[in-house]
């Protein structure tokens, strides 16, 4: 005996709802089983930063490369046969915390103002990259994961934001004795317009702003939590 129409209309929703649940359990269950197990002692803020950390270094890797390919005399100042060679023991030196041999043992600011200088005679791009990369990881603390644990001032990630876009206008506008660019990157003239330097730390620039304001309101809720409590003679929970 069919169904009258009615009932027919809530069966069919039911049919449909019953496989909506079953495929969003399916998709949960699929994200459960790509979870790595160091993610259970991390916050949703401890999450992002660690992909932040992650993504800005691909951008700055990403930067590093396309700058040795506008400067080729700078890779041969580096003393390696190949542009994969030297960018990997840049990314070495920063993931590591290790000091670059040619900036003498500076590392973030000492090294940004002295990768710049005139009285910096090596590989610029290497130098740059690990200056610009060192300072990042500074400002997080000196780690490249987060956890429960740790504490990330938001002042910091947001004084690397300007920092960087300091580096980005110095990286324009610094030149050598003979009037060229210490290190080309963004080009604009009649040939056409490269600016795809600029975009990219632009990119770098506004993940760190993001997460200095995430990180900002989180210690503001931590605090305005506490205050409301005391406002309200609240007892505050112990479990």
């Amino acid at each position: 005996m069919p169904l009258p129409r009615p009932a027919y209309v809530v069966f069919s929703a039911l049919l449909a709802l019953a496989g909506c649940t079953r495929q969003q359990g399916q998709d949960m269950m699929q994200q459960l089983g790509s979870t790595r197990p160091q993610e259970f002692f991390q916050t949703s803020v401890d999450r992002m930063a660690t992909l932040t950390m992650q993504d800005n270094l691909a951008s700055l890797y990403l930067l590093m490369d396309k700058l040795y390919r506008r400067n080729p005399a700078q890779l041969r100042k580096s003393g390696f046969i190949d542009a994969t060679t030297a960018e990997r023991q840049v990314r070495q030196a920063i993931e590591l915390q290790q000091p670059l041999p040619q900036l003498g043992g500076r590392k973030d600011l000492a090294a940004l103002s002295y990768s710049l200088g005139p009285a910096f005679l090596g590989d610029r791009v290497g130098a740059f990259t690990y200056a610009i990369g060192s300072m990042i990881v500074t400002a997080h603390g000196n780690r490249l994961q987060f956890y429960i644990t740790d504490a990330i001032d938001p002042r910091f990630v947001n004084n690397a934001a300007r920092n960087i876009e300091k580096a980005t206008w110095m990286l324009s506008q610094r030149q050598g004795n003979n009037g060229a660019p210490l290190l080309f990157s963004n080009e604009i003239s009649e040939a056409g317009s490269n600016l795809s330097f600029a975009t990219e730390f632009g990119k770098i620039t506004a993940r760190l702003d993001l997460l200095a304001q995430m990180l900002d309101e989180r210690y503001r809720r931590i605090g305005l939590n506490y205050a409301q409590s005391l406002l309200f003679m609240n007892f505050l929970p112990v479990q």
